[in-house]
């Protein structure tokens, strides 16, 4: 049996039976209150970065493929569908899919006036999940089929601003170089409305054949690939790959060929979600410190309380590495049933707001309508280990006071 342990837990069993201490009370509250501030700021820091990460991809997926004058071009220089390229894009580690896209930027006029778009074509090999759940009135375009259809899916923002709706048919205009503009009419299927406003407005759907077509471009031309991969952590990697490839493997026809990460096409974007990496180490720090300083103010406590039994057990032969381990078990008794409690409340606040969604968001300024929540088990155990192994190995230091208490004089504290 383990002696030191097992008289920690007899002391806190009869300390738990007669009247608690306040100091006691008010540490244990301190870790729970602390804990859970922690799981809140590490949950929206998530969500933040796990969501914007998302919306971005949506639009424009986690590696784009395209020549290399094209890279964040609204008027994309135009490559060749080649069988090759495409089956060695296939052969990267981490692939999970891949599309063709074109691009082509004009303008949408109404009676209300005209607003700046970039019409994104897209074939039947496309995955318009993202834009299925943001779908807000009407339903998605027709692509890849038999016939083509000139339908349109609009942003809402903008529709709203153009008093555009589902059904209306708009025209629109494009302005070639060294070319007269030309026009050509669309029909509204859809309205989509994703929570990044300044992405929305920008950005419309539809077949890809219609944007050859005013291109002037052949069935086989495209502005380049869409690249969606297994694990987004390692997008950046994936798309230095890519690039390795179309180098050394690609021939002729990859000539020119250069593979973007979302990551590096939105860096400032992406730059802007490190930063409260930061913010939330700083809320973890003087959590951390608040906690600690309350566990060492009850465990002096719990230390003068013992006094008699530490100087009676020293009388006995119990060296001060024995007496320490005590108090020691006795401090992670309150840490831990601080820490039970900080986990229900973090994680139930968290479950609450993913439920309800009760705190909600300027998109403008945030990007998102909605406090986001991400609860994952590996940073949830990462962070409570982490919180129990600080606060209990810094702990030891102030434990060493009973070294300073002499049997003698303890026997006789009152």
């Amino acid at each position: 049996m383990n002696l030191e342990y097992f008289i920690a837990d007899r002391t806190a069993h009869s300390a738990s039976s007669a009247r608690p201490n306040v100091m006691v009370r008010i540490a244990t509250i301190s870790v729970a209150i602390g804990l859970a501030v922690m799981i809140l700021t590490m949950a929206v820091v998530m969500g933040f970065k796990r969501e914007i990460s998302r919306k971005i991809s949506g639009f424009t997926s986690h590696v784009q493929v395209t020549y290399v004058r094209g890279v964040n071009s609204l008027e994309s220089s135009p490559i060749e569908r080649s069988d090759s390229v495409e089956l060695l894009l296939r052969s990267v580690e981490g692939f999970r899919s891949m599309s063709v896209y074109a691009l082509k930027g004009g303008v949408i006029k109404s009676d209300e006036g005209v607003a700046g778009i970039v019409l994104k074509g897209v074939g039947g090999d496309y995955d318009s999940s993202f834009f299925a759940d943001a779908l807000v009135e009407g339903e998605m375009p027709r692509v890849g089929e038999e016939v083509r259809y000139k339908d349109l899916l609009l942003p809402k923002v903008v529709a709203d601003r153009l008093d555009l709706a589902v059904g209306d048919r708009v025209e629109m205009l494009f302005v070639e170089e060294d070319a007269l503009p030309h026009r050509d009419r669309f029909k509204i299927c859809g309205l989509f409305a994703t929570g990044m406003d300044e992405m929305d407005k920008g950005f419309a759907l539809t077949d890809i054949r219609n944007v050859q077509r005013l291109s002037g471009w052949g069935e086989r031309t495209i502005s380049g690939y869409e690249i969606m991969v297994e694990d987004f952590s390692w997008v950046e990697e994936f798309a230095d790959q890519v690039n390795m490839e179309l180098l050394f493997r690609g021939g002729d026809e990859a000539a020119n060929l250069m593979a973007m990460s979302v990551k590096q096409l939105y860096s400032l974007m992406f730059n802007w979600l490190k930063t409260h990496d930061v913010n939330a180490l700083v809320i973890i720090v003087i959590m951390i410190a608040v906690a600690l300083f309350n566990m060492i103010s009850a465990l002096l406590i719990l230390v003068l309380e013992r006094t008699r039994m530490v100087g009676v057990l020293k009388a006995l032969g119990m060296d001060n590495g024995s007496l320490q381990r005590i108090f020691l078990y006795r401090a992670t008794f309150l840490v831990g049933r601080g820490m039970v409690w900080g986990n229900l409340v973090g994680i139930g606040l968290c479950l609450l707001q993913r439920w309800t969604h009760l705190l909600r968001l300027d998109s403008s300024g945030y990007m998102v309508s909605e406090v986001p929540i991400s609860l994952d088990w590996w940073w949830l155990v990462g962070l409570n280990v982490g919180v129990l192994a600080v606060i209990v190995l810094l702990l030891v230091l102030p434990t060493r006071i009973v070294a300073s208490i002499k049997p003698e004089e303890a026997m006789r504290y009152e």
